[in-house]
């Protein structure tokens, strides 16, 4: 697959540690909502990034790049984007995009890992406007879920969207979900055995969702996430 060469328009901090990256391509990228695009920094550097916009709206890239002062292999990244004002890329790659089948969608993310579910979401919204939705996002804190007040407007929007925020360490006034994403999923479905699952965060949380939920009934063909191409 060829390299695209981008121009970067905006980089926009959501929070003290995540950047919405926007770039224009010299010619369109094609994708599918879900999935991801290499960061060509040298010959034998190509480094993954969720694609964060639908597939629809390919005129253009929107990363949601993780880079706090110990990520050196995100830092770079944004470093030669802010001094080059361009970047190289290639994509779309990846196995784990939207392929909705009519059964209820459930979007699990951890931290970033919200990118990648922020794609299927706008994508199923246009595409598939009567299956229902649900979106569990899970951070740290709340000031994580940097999206948080645009979800709950979207879920107001759209009766067959339901946003479920989850915090790990509540602080006082807190009145949501509480603990690890999955978990939240597992206590609001006993059975998954007619829901497609797509999910995004560390390796080690989607090896443990993939365990649970496969106790409760959910088959390997609709479960969908990056990260299973490799544990």
């Amino acid at each position: 697959m060829s390299q695209i060469q981008c121009k970067v328009d905006t980089i926009t901090p959501l929070t003290d540690a995540v950047y919405q990256v926007v770039l224009s391509p010299a010619e369109p990228v094609e994708f599918h909502a879900g999935q991801y695009i290499l960061v060509h920094m040298g010959e034998n550097d190509k480094r993954p990034f969720s694609i964060a916009n639908a597939a629809f709206d390919s005129h253009k890239i929107e990363l949601h790049i993780g880079a706090d002062e110990n990520n050196a292999y995100a830092t770079e990244v944004l470093e030669q984007m802010r001094n080059e004002g361009q970047i190289a890329l290639s994509g779309g790659h990846g196995e784990a995009y939207l392929q909705s089948n009519g059964q209820p969608i459930i979007l699990i993310a951890g931290g970033t890992g919200f990118s990648y579910t922020w794609s299927i979401l706008q994508q199923a919204l246009k595409d598939h406007p009567h299956t229902p939705i649900s979106l569990y996002w899970g951070g740290k804190n709340i000031s994580d879920l940097y999206l948080h007040d645009e979800l709950s407007k979207l879920a107001d929007e759209h009766d067959q969207f339901t946003f479920v925020p989850v915090v790990e360490f509540a602080q006082e006034g807190w009145s949501g979900r509480t603990g690890w994403v999955h978990h939240a999923v597992v206590a609001d479905y006993p059975v998954l055995d007619n829901v497609q699952v797509y999910i995004a965060g560390r390796f080690e949380m989607a090896k443990v969702a993939r365990d649970d939920f496969s106790v409760r009934k959910l088959p390997l063909s609709n479960l969908f996430g990056d990260a299973y191409a490799f544990i």
